[in-house]
């Protein structure tokens, strides 16, 4: 395959293994939202959403490991249990929301069907895509995502072109932070770290086994899908405030997302985005079915039973909690975001940085910070705030929920300055 070719295809695909309809349903809505104020919250939005998660696809080139690597600076027992958290993580909650988000918004408005029915055709098909994960690459990004990039350039192209209306006031009381902090619900950090792994092994079963040729034709994959990330992303919250006036206040995710596409798309928006949301769902199951499968086959010295029935496990856990409706799985989701994103996003920077600023002992106490300076923002999601207001007062922005992030800079700081950082 020509090398040109073959690096926009990996883009492609990991621009949709990143963008799953679960995704789709929160820019506009943050739009909305921000009304005037859009831009600040994509500025935020981006560092969380995107900037983040592509550079866990360039750690993923630098390593060209599986996700263990990333936390093994550590020590091997952290990196283990990081591993559990993430994959079970991200296999019971944003892999079986898109499954939610496609019935929802996809067969329910057509079909009188539950969705217990719809979660298990959805997740039989991821099964058979990931059970034959050597053609995931060129199915993803040769024939699918193509489509869905297409109509939502359709629909931001018309939202610019439509005659829009005044702008509302925000309802976002700090739109920086709040675009920070909304880019957790995309889980792309997370979907960096797990996804990045899919197109390493991906990558074995095409020409390009050298390293310095993955890590080239990764790096420039990653920029693909960061640029296609940033457009799309941009582009819906933007147009989500342009029409931010026509919708009601209280107008949920769906609602939001639904409503922009029949304004712009006309009598075929529904048709229209049927098909956008089942595709970009889709693909990001599959990537991170398929990449939980490869980290248990590693494990279990590269056993293709063990791919097989991790696969088929994840796809159960889909069938079962893909069939809540969406608000719930979200609203479930907040505690474990809270929890697992810091120490991701610390993790992935400290894997990109060159390695004479992140030796063993820097990767320790930064990450060890991490946790506990983030303990009070997952606290706050489940036990009332007034119980632990006056630590969270003590700690410069914890009240924003980002308590772990001066203190983690500044233990790197200290320990790159102080000559103990030789250790490793």
């Amino acid at each position: 395959m020509n090398k040109t070719k073959e690096i926009w295809i990996a883009g492609f695909a990991l621009f949709s293994l990143f963008f799953g309809a679960g995704n789709l349903i929160l820019p506009p809505n943050l739009g909305v939202k921000a009304g005037a104020d859009w831009w600040i919250i994509v500025l935020g939005f981006i560092i969380t959403a995107i900037i983040i998660p592509i550079f866990a696809i360039f750690a993923h080139s630098k390593l060209q490991g599986t996700l263990f690597d990333f936390g093994k600076k550590v020590s091997p027992l952290f990196s283990s249990v990081f591993c559990f958290l993430i994959y079970s993580i991200a296999i019971a909650i944003p892999s079986p929301r898109t499954a939610a988000v496609t019935h929802e918004m996809a067969v329910e408005p057509f079909f009188n069907t539950p969705p217990i029915l719809t979660s298990v055709i959805y997740f039989l098909l991821v099964f058979l895509f990931a059970v034959n994960r050597s053609k995931i690459i060129t199915l993803i990004g040769q024939f699918l995502t193509p489509i869905i990039v297409f109509i939502l350039f359709v629909i931001i192209a018309l939202s610019f072109f439509t005659p829009s209306v005044d702008f509302v006031s925000s309802t976002f009381k700090s739109p920086f932070v709040d675009g920070i902090l909304e880019g957790y619900q995309t889980f792309d950090a997370i979907a960096g770290v797990v996804v990045g792994a899919v197109i390493i092994i991906s990558l074995d079963y095409s020409s390009h086994t050298t390293f310095d040729a993955k890590r080239a034709l990764i790096r420039k994959a990653g920029f693909i899908a960061g640029a296609g990330l940033l457009l799309i992303y941009g582009g819906l919250i933007y147009s989500g405030a342009i029409f931010s006036s026509t919708f009601n206040e209280n107008a949920t995710r769906i609602e939001v997302l639904t409503g922009l596409s029949s304004q712009t798309l006309g009598g075929f928006g529904a048709s229209f985005l049927s098909v956008l949301v089942a595709l970009a769902c889709f693909t990001t199951a599959v990537g991170i079915v398929t990449g939980t499968a490869d980290y248990i086959k590693g494990i279990c010295n590269n056993s293709r039973k063990a791919y097989i029935i991790t696969a088929a496990l994840a796809s159960i856990v889909g069938i079962i909690v893909g069939s809540y409706n969406v608000a719930f799985i979200i609203t479930i989701a907040i505690p474990a975001l809270m929890f697992l994103y810091p120490i991701t996003i610390v993790l992935i920077i400290l894997n990109v940085v060159p390695d004479k600023f992140a030796s063993k002992l820097v990767f320790r106490g930064v990450v060890i910070t991490t946790f506990i300076f983030s303990i009070t923002d997952f606290l706050g999601f489940i036990i009332p705030v007034e119980n632990i207001s006056g630590f969270k007062n003590s700690i410069p922005l914890a009240n924003y929920n980002l308590g772990w992030v001066l203190p983690a800079l500044a233990v790197f700081v200290v320990l790159n300055l102080s000559k103990k950082n030789q250790y490793t």
